[in-house]
């Protein structure tokens, strides 16, 4: 379900669209809450003076609880008279209904309505104070009560009179409501108001990204000259930046394929000019009616050699592009060294015998200390560059040496290919890395891009060709002035990082 969700094209994301939603989701989810608030705040508002007015005529009410005596009786008794009056006062409201209750020492009920319910005794409070609570079906209607506990003096003991008096709710209904509309109806004109604001507001802060965009898309497809960060917001130069940073990159990239096209173009002239030459020569001696076997056998030679370096040229810029191709840097991976120099000895021990030189492989006793972190393929084209370099500038009757030497710590694996050709003097040893250069006064006809390849994969393996002589220097004697010889060689190294060999695995698999 999961490789099916993450296959599915994504849809693409609109920023306004999305930054408009989390500034207007909040304040549509808060309105909601506001109204809510309103309401309860709108409620308690619309309690306080009406209960105080409740409060007011139950207090009223508490007075008239008074001590009676019977004239032939003298035993006190609890007695309530309603005065003209308060009577009165109980019934001036229209608009809702008054409903009282007393109730003697022994819960009697001495005037007014039987049906009030009671306070249970979790609320009963002491004498003289004044509470208040909601009921919600008396006589089918929801009440207001207001109630207080009346000590009477003279009476026995801790008994105490209940005086209560129920309004039904229906001022406090309408002024809630009264407050409900004056607070709701201004917010649901200031709420589309706030949200075309909002609108506004982020369309104008977006606007210097659209004129960053039509800036860019003005540009001639050949500027890559950097963004002035200062026309655009500081919110954005962080992305200012890393395009400028890729423009920057992908200039020097294309600076150096355009060099890089430029040398190959150049170089690819002679081999390609020698094929026309020695094609047009055949055809002229063939059209002249000149039939020597050896002329036209040495004219097919020239287009072999010539056919033969155009294919090596075009086999070293494709390795070179394989070189400089940064997408290999994720694929490394265990890789046997040992096996992948051996292979490349292999491959050119024939080139070696026609040219009697000694191709030899050193390698450590422990195939499994050989293992190295890396990309085969590109270690295998630096190998045979490295063989083939030293090839073609070591003398018939010299000695070619691949060697890998572990470390005994288990950190690196050093690979060496060393030669006893003429070697490179010291003021050449940076110069011959560099793409289609050749040294001073050498004879070899090469394409000048070997080395130039070892050093990219040197580099996306994270390491270093290292170049000295193979043998110390010695001045030649005067009397071998001429005579081709030995010299004191080359011996190129590098160091790559060493692998545990994989569980399971031959040591002699390359990965």
């Amino acid at each position: 379900m999961r490789a099916a969700t993450d296959g599915r094209t994504r849809e693409q994301r609109s920023l306004f669209g999305e930054i408009l939603d989390w500034m207007l989701a909040p304040l549509l989810l808060l309105w909601p809450m506001s109204v809510m608030l309103t309401w309860l705040v709108a409620q308690g508002i619309a309690n306080n003076p009406f209960d105080r007015e409740l409060g007011e005529r139950v207090r009223l009410l508490a007075r008239q609880v008074t001590i009676a005596r019977d004239a032939a009786d003298t035993a006190p008794h609890i007695a309530f008279s309603l005065p003209p009056g308060a009577a009165e006062l109980l019934h001036a409201d229209e608009a809702d209904t008054l409903t009282y209750q007393v109730l003697g020492l022994r819960g009697e009920l001495l005037a007014g309505d039987r049906a009030l319910p009671v306070p249970t005794d979790e609320d009963r409070a002491p004498p003289g104070e004044l509470l208040y609570r909601d009921e919600k079906n008396v006589g089918g209607e929801h009440v207001r009560v207001a109630y207080v506990w009346v000590a009477v003096p003279g009476s026995p003991g801790d008994a105490l009179a209940l005086v209560q008096l129920a309004e039904t709710l229906g001022k406090r209904s309408r002024l809630a409501t009264e407050i409900i509309k004056g607070v709701i109806l201004p917010q649901l004109v200031i709420l589309p108001l706030a949200v075309l604001l909002v609108w506004l507001a982020l369309a104008r802060g977006i606007a210097p990204l659209n004129d960053l965009q039509q800036r860019i898309r003005r540009r001639d497809s050949n500027d890559l000259s950097p963004i002035d960060e200062r026309q655009a917001p500081e919110e954005v130069s962080p992305l200012v930046r890393a395009i400028n940073d890729l423009l920057a990159r992908l200039d020097r990239s294309i600076a150096v394929q355009k060099r890089f096209l430029a040398n190959a173009a150049h170089q690819l002239k002679t081999p390609l000019a020698g094929l026309r030459t020695q094609a047009e020569l055949a055809q002229r001696e063939i059209d002249a009616g000149h039939h020597d076997p050896l002329a036209l056998k040495k004219s097919l030679q020239q287009i072999a050699r010539s056919s033969q370096s155009a294919a090596h040229m075009v086999n070293q810029l494709l390795a070179m592009a394989r070189a400089e191709d940064k997408e290999y840097e994720a694929e490394r991976q265990p890789v046997n060294l040992s096996r992948l120099a051996t292979e490349a000895v292999r491959a050119f021990v024939p080139r070696a015998l026609e040219h009697r030189i000694d191709l030899g492989f050193e390698g450590p006793a422990d195939d499994a200390r050989a293992w190295v972190f890396g990309h085969a393929l590109l270690l295998r084209e630096l190998i045979r560059n490295l063989v083939d370099n030293a090839l073609l500038y070591t003398p018939a009757g010299g000695a070619v040496t691949v060697r890998v030497v572990d470390d005994p710590f288990g950190q690196v694996v050093v690979l060496q290919v060393e030669d006893s050709g003429p070697g490179i003097v010291a003021a050449e040893r940076d110069k011959v890395f560099q793409p289609f250069y050749r040294s001073l006064g050498s004879q070899v006809d090469g394409s000048g891009l070997g080395l130039a390849i070892v050093r990219e994969i040197a580099l996306q393996h994270g390491s270093e060709v290292t170049l000295e002589d193979a043998a110390p220097r010695t001045p030649r004697p005067a009397d071998d002035a001429g005579v081709p010889g030995n010299g004191p060689g080359a011996r190129f190294s590098l160091r790559l990082p060493a692998a545990p060999a994989p569980s399971g695995m031959d040591s002699g698999d390359a990965g």
